[in-house]
């Protein structure tokens, strides 16, 4: 797609200062969006993420803010409002999980699943009732919700966190229904996603031994990262697919072809 195709668009990507929400940010500025990037902790790389925006030639502000909060929410898209006076696209990275083995039912407890989806689902609701009017103002508003492999095929970090994309995906579904025909809603899956996260969580030898097991697993034998990632997200937020609405896209190397009698 050629730069410029989103020209004088704005976009909202939550949890974006880096990994996928960090790709996803940058590569609809080199496109021609204006981004609002939203940070909770992370403000050293929110402000990193700022300054490749405005190095592919687009405006950028930078929201801290949680998108469990709907006060939080209704500035981040107030932000965007009060620097450029339209929503275009929203793209609900932000996200938060808590590793636990299936098996291990007293390993989570009601506050976990109270916090994972307070984030993972509410906050994805929230924002995009907060963007709702310009949304439709817009007459071409899409909304991506970046789900995961674990709603479709109940694996990943925890129970709560599958059960939490489940919802997202179930979401999509009923809003992509209702929002029509003014606002496109989709969401996209990714399997495992090498991102700096995993070294943060893990440690770099563990994480570099994930992420060789992870790519071994799926049929295509390929490791995504969040640039990867982010091509199917633009794909999604773009005109290219002004036909398409309510889909829950896998983007996961094939794995879910090798998941029968899996167990994570």
């Amino acid at each position: 797609m050629e730069k410029g195709d989103l020209g004088g668009k704005v976009a909202i990507v939550t949890g974006s200062a880096t990994g996928i929400g960090a790709a996803v940010a940058e590569g609809l500025a080199r496109r021609g969006a204006n981004i609002v990037v939203n940070f909770t902790r992370s403000e050293t790389e929110a402000q990193a993420t700022a300054e490749a925006i405005r190095a592919a030639g687009s405006d950028v502000r930078v929201v801290q803010g949680d998108v469990s909060s709907d006060d939080d929410c209704r500035r981040i898209a107030k932000e965007a409002m009060d620097a450029w006076g339209r929503i275009d696209i929203l793209v609900n990275n932000a996200g938060t999980t808590k590793f636990v083995d299936h098996a291990d039912l007293d390993g989570l407890n009601a506050e976990d699943f109270t916090r994972i989806y307070a984030v993972n689902v509410i906050g994805p609701f929230q924002m995009i009732r907060a963007c709702l009017a310009p949304l439709r103002a817009s007459k071409a508003g899409a909304v991506v919700n970046i789900s995961s492999i674990a709603g479709v095929a109940g694996i990943g970090s925890s129970v709560a966190y599958a059960a939490s994309k489940g919802a997202l995906n179930t979401m999509t579904y009923s809003l992509a229904r209702a929002l029509a025909p003014e606002i496109r809603v989709n969401a996209v899956c990714p399997g495992y996603v090498d991102t700096n996260w995993f070294v943060k969580q893990f440690g770099k030898e563990r994480a570099e031994k994930i992420s060789e097991a992870e790519g071994k697993r799926n049929p295509l034998h390929l490791v995504a990262d969040g640039t990867e990632i982010a091509k199917t997200v633009l794909f999604f937020a773009g005109p290219e697919s002004a036909n398409i609405t309510g889909e829950t896209l896998l983007s996961d190397g094939g794995m879910h072809l090798a998941l029968a009698g899996a167990r994570r």
